[in-house]
């Protein structure tokens, strides 16, 4: 596959990850808000919003790799 073709999907990729993941958070949260208490929500936020990072930096990883056939790499 080329770096181009791998750009565009890596693209929708992370768009529907970052969706996905939002969705899920905020599902989670909804139902443990009462647990977590006003001290235990801002730690849980800055959590998640960490937390989806990893899946990002793999994808465009494997986004910007060199074509095989890319002689200057």
């Amino acid at each position: 596959m080329r770096q181009r073709t791998r750009k565009l999907v890596g693209t929708v990729l992370l768009l529907i990850w970052v969706v996905f993941y939002a969705l899920v958070v905020m599902a989670i949260m909804h139902n443990a808000v009462r647990r977590f208490g006003p001290v235990g929500e801002p730690v849980f936020y800055a959590l998640a919003g960490i937390a989806w990072i990893p899946v990002a930096m793999l994808v465009i990883w494997w986004m910007t790799r060199p074509d095989p056939d890319d002689d200057e790499a």
